[in-house]
């Protein structure tokens, strides 16, 4: 998922000609484009602190409190988040993005709940993106959220394959590329690998002009694994911005499952962490992480691999197959 870019100029008129309530819009304004580049940039404390310093002063401005519930949930403050979604909520209701980033911090406040929390959370969670589809259908983000959560997720809290898949064809109807996306996901997620196959090759030379698209193919193959389809996704992706900061990853994991040029593969995954924020819409961290562990294990340098592993899980704790990595790097 692409994060929104926000128009980071601001219009600042001189408050002599200006009543109060023009003055704090524009300065509500302002100190949304800063902390729009904080966020940008990975600096979610300092946008959550300029953020919480505007809401004093413009406590009715929406995107003050979406803004505010996204940095919180990039801070991993689930709590925090969805309070301050659902006060975005509250007073944009008709606003698609605000259900669905609001659906997503229930979302991760159910991970971490007990069993009837969490299935009361579970249940707002599809509600939410519910209510982000119907208010618009290309909320391709939202569209993909609520269809990742009925194919997950159990019939007592709104999920199942058969309210996925009409998702699915509704959205096939709306951008065929996403639709197919969503269902290579879906196929793959119930381990029907041939179709999955089948979807993603066709997604790979389907001739589409947005980066992401490849990325997702490239997760796709990552995982399948088949390591010359995930590079023809990559030079795909390349083609089309040589800058897109994803591929430093990208490229990083490909050559770790290659066992090709292990240096090279170290200095990509250690600097796209080092230049690219750990965002919900990037590849995390944790999976860099994860992957140097691969490297050094690959390479017996274990102790490296175990702290490697380490950083993985603090990053994401519930992460199953990571932990059993940890177990046997500290066995070596």
């Amino acid at each position: 998922m692409i994060r929104r870019l926000l128009v980071l100029a601001a219009a600042v008129a001189s408050a002599g000609g200006l009543g109060a309530g023009t003055i704090r819009a524009s300065q509500a304004s302002t100190a949304l484009a800063e902390a729009q580049r904080d966020y940008n940039g990975g600096r979610y404390n300092r946008a959550v602190d300029a953020l919480n310093s505007a809401i004093a002063s413009s406590p009715n401005d929406a995107s003050l409190h979406l803004l505010l519930g996204e940095s919180y949930y990039q801070l991993r403050e689930f709590p925090r988040a969805a309070a301050s979604l659902e006060r975005a909520v509250q007073l944009d209701p008709k606003n698609s993005e605000n259900h669905d980033w609001l659906g997503r911090a229930y979302g991760r406040r159910a991970e971490e709940s007990i069993f009837l929390s969490a299935l009361s959370l579970a249940r707002r969670t599809h509600r939410e993106f519910e209510i982000a589809v119907e208010l618009d259908s290309r909320n391709f983000e939202a569209q993909r959220d609520l269809i990742r959560f009925e194919m997950n997720a159990p019939s007592t809290v709104g999920g199942g394959d058969d309210k996925a898949l009409r998702h699915i064809d509704a959205l096939e109807k709306i951008d065929p590329v996403q639709g197919q996306l969503a269902r290579g996901e879906f196929l793959a997620t119930k381990k029907r690998m041939g179709e999955a196959d089948a979807a993603f090759g066709k997604i790979l030379e389907s001739g589409s002009d947005r980066a992401g698209v490849y990325f997702e193919v490239c997760d796709y193959y990552r995982d399948r694994p088949n390591a010359e389809k995930m590079e023809e996704a990559i030079g795909k992706a390349e083609q089309i911005d040589p800058d897109d900061r994803r591929l430093k990853f990208y490229r990083g994991v490909l050559l770790v499952m290659g066992k090709e040029n292990p240096s090279e593969a170290e200095l990509l995954l250690k600097s796209y962490m080092a230049t690219v924020p750990d965002n919900s819409d990037l590849p995390p961290h944790a999976a860099a992480y994860e992957w140097l562990g691969k490297l050094h294990e690959s390479l017996g340098r274990n102790s490296e691999a175990t702290e490697d592993y380490r950083k993985s899980l603090s990053l994401d704790p519930h992460n199953k197959t990571v932990e059993e990595e940890l177990k046997r790097a500290q066995k070596k």
